[in-house]
């Protein structure tokens, strides 16, 4: 008993040596995540356009902000229709999860509103939360139910909480996963072939490979974790969201931590011009940590 104990202890040790050692090729371990500012309610759906300048969500004010690759925060926009999750496309228009009327919406860098999905089938949807934009203009939407105290109605429209995939210039989203408990955070790889998305209330994230039809097959058990927002490194990392940020190798392997001392931390991305500075939005904070990777957004 003695002899296996032992022998469980050294394979431990080696187990959280081999973890320290590859954390500490992502960031500097003795460095903590800088606050940037505690003004909020809520903050979400941090993105980054391709100068490096990060925008996020405060859903309950229902505002838009701006942190510049050169370090500024500032108010960008006001009547968001509840911005929650966001993500830029290619033309540089934010697209975001709008839920004050359960919408999925673009806004242009004029703050022109375009609706991209009004309903599926005629039917109110949940609550668009998260997007993925794939590099083909193909977008991915999560639209798990979460009960806002802007709506009047009090239970869901669907009889599901599913993920959708919306082919570039259609209006018709397209239902490609319908097995999840409340799927949440969605993150794709920058090559367009597979999608990571995270089912929140069964605290599990999947991996799915793209068809050429935008479908999803080859669904896999990513990790044992689920997640608000997510993101992905230059190594293809899986950086995921809640009791502060987790990060995971491309086979699944928890590789990583950062505390962040807030309550919840919903989304991340990698911003600054560089892209190797982790932009966090925790509850009523938002956090940017120095990395020694960068993005791929």
């Amino acid at each position: 008993m003695m002899k296996n104990l032992k022998i469980f202890i050294a394979a431990l040790s080696i187990l959280v040596a081999i973890k320290s050692s590859a954390q500490q090729t992502l960031f500097d371990t003795t460095e903590k995540p800088k606050l940037i500012a505690k003004q909020f309610s809520f903050t979400e759906g941090s993105s980054v356009d391709k100068q490096g300048n990060v925008f996020f969500t405060d859903q309950p004010n229902n505002q838009i902000w701006e942190y510049s690759a050169d370090g500024k925060l500032s108010l960008w926009m006001e009547n968001t229709q509840r911005s929650n999750g966001t993500y830029f496309d290619a033309k540089g228009n934010l697209v975001s999860c709008a839920d004050e009327h359960d919408r999925l919406i673009s806004i242009s860098p004029k703050k022109k509103i375009t609706v991209l999905v009004n309903d599926y089938n005629g039917r109110l949807m949940n609550g668009p939360n998260d997007v993925w934009v794939a590099p083909n203009g193909d977008m991915y939407i999560t639209d798990p139910y979460y009960q806002r105290d802007w709506w009047e109605r009090k239970k869901p429209d669907l009889e599901s909480q599913d993920v959708y995939y919306l082919p570039k210039g259609s209006h018709i989203p397209i239902m490609v996963v319908n097995d999840m408990k409340q799927p949440n955070g969605i993150v794709g790889t920058a090559n367009g072939k597979y999608l990571y998305i995270a089912d929140i209330a069964a605290n599990k994230t999947y991996k799915y490979t793209i068809q050429p039809d935008g479908k999803l097959s080859d669904k896999q058990l990513f990790c044992e974790l689920g997640s608000d927002g997510m993101t992905l490194d230059e190594q293809g990392n899986v950086y995921l969201t809640g009791k502060g940020v987790t990060i995971f190798n491309p086979s699944g392997t928890q590789i990583g931590h950062i505390d962040i001392p807030e309550p919840w931390t919903a989304n991340l991305c990698f911003a600054g011009k560089k892209k190797d500075q982790l932009f966090i939005t925790a509850s009523k904070a938002v956090y940017i940590m120095k990395m020694k990777v960068s993005g791929v957004e």
